[in-house]
């Protein structure tokens, strides 16, 4: 296969560990007979100070022409003035809206070597294994009308969800699609007792539900969704949910992993081209100091080769590579290491590994 991959490294330690999945895909390159070109852009903070907007517009046209874009992260404290009027984040937005990429997916899957990591006590943590799909281009970050005003009371400000039902329709519906290849549980969460635009997304996920037989529908609110995830995260198979919901949900359940440097995401829309990255943020403390964890970074290149390149094999061999260097033993500083490995030496760790006859092993899985 010859493919494009636009590679967004970002702001703090994104470039450090968009580097090491860059190798990574390279390493898969050779041995599997791919050839994989890559171009580099600008996005949010550096892209600020360099073109004074978060998203250039050379940005979009070369993401645009890829097959699959790998981004690293976005933001910082340089960049964290809240009367900005342009932001790192806006240039993230701007492109999921722009591409349509309306689709979140975070598997939560935790190693059963890192359990003690977890701050959950281990018997919560066993038998972990989530899909978090979430709506990525509507609801209360889109809505309009947005913005602030002075009142004779002070000033106010107005922040506005909406969602429609085709919104609703197609990430619920590609929730039910991915639980038949699972454990064929959706738990649509919203806040319905409360909210316009849950009561319209339970109806809505209910048709869909109907079309469905074999997958068991669950509705959750969100509150006790939140608490469920810490007391009995083993129930859940795979979670849908609208934007914000989403946002604060996986960043809760990707602590039961032990680590936010361990979990990738991939962002998806109608066709094949995806945005794929690390749920981590910019990590401006250690940028630069080769001491953050590329993993997962490493297996969002592994979605981006499974959805966007259709290379199956070759996204399993990354994510076996994966569990079989934290079976060995080989942690980064974040991983409670008494002598932690590099950036660079955990990516070199992961590519040792890269072997296409070897399986993941047990008790870890692909994150399809």
């Amino acid at each position: 296969m010859n493919a494009l991959i636009a590679l967004t490294p970002g702001d703090g330690i994104g470039p450090e560990v968009v580097a090491e999945a860059r190798r990574t895909l390279e390493a898969i390159g050779d041995r599997f007979q791919h050839q994989f070109k890559f171009t580099e852009h600008l996005l949010g903070g550096c892209a600020i100070d360099a073109h004074g907007t978060a998203l250039p517009a050379d940005t979009l046209a070369g993401c645009r022409a890829a097959d699959a874009i790998l981004l690293g992260a976005v933001g910082g404290p340089k960049w964290d003035d809240p009367q900005a009027k342009v932001r790192p984040e806006q240039g993230l937005l701007a492109i999921r809206k722009e591409l349509g990429l309306y689709a979140n997916l975070r598997p939560v899957c935790p190693h059963p070597a890192l359990a003690k990591l977890s701050p959950l006590k281990p018997e919560r943590v066993a038998g972990v294994d989530i899909m978090v799909i979430r709506e990525l281009t509507g609801g209360l970050y889109f809505g309009t009308p947005k913005g602030r005003e002075q009142t004779p009371e002070g000033e106010r400000a107005v922040d506005t969800m909406v969602y429609t039902e085709g919104e609703i329709r197609r990430i619920v519906r590609l929730a039910f699609e991915i639980a038949t290849k699972r454990r064929k549980l959706v738990t649509s969460v919203d806040k319905a007792n409360v909210l316009e635009t849950s009561r319209l997304w339970r109806k809505v996920a209910i048709e869909v539900g109907r079309e469905f037989p074999g997958v068991k529908l669950e509705h959750q609110l969100v509150d006790s969704c939140a608490m469920r995830l810490i007391t009995h995260a083993s129930q859940f198979d795979v979670i849908v949910t609208e934007n914000m919901f989403g946002d604060i949900l996986t960043d809760e359940a990707a602590v039961l992993a032990g680590s936010l440097g361990l979990l990738p995401s991939a962002s998806l829309g109608e066709g094949r081209r995806g945005l794929y990255e690390p749920i981590h943020g910019s990590a401006p403390d250690i940028a630069g100091k080769g001491m953050a964890n590329p993993t997962g970074t490493i297996l969002s290149a592994a979605l981006l080769l499974r959805h966007s390149l259709g290379l199956e094999a070759e996204a399993r061999c990354i994510e076996a590579a994966v569990a079989c260097a934290l079976d060995d033993g080989e942690f980064t500083a974040d991983l409670g290491a008494v002598r932690p490995l590099s950036t660079t030496q955990m990516g070199d760790a992961i590519r040792e590994r890269l072997d296409p006859a070897r399986r993941v092993p047990t008790g870890s899985r692909s994150l399809d």
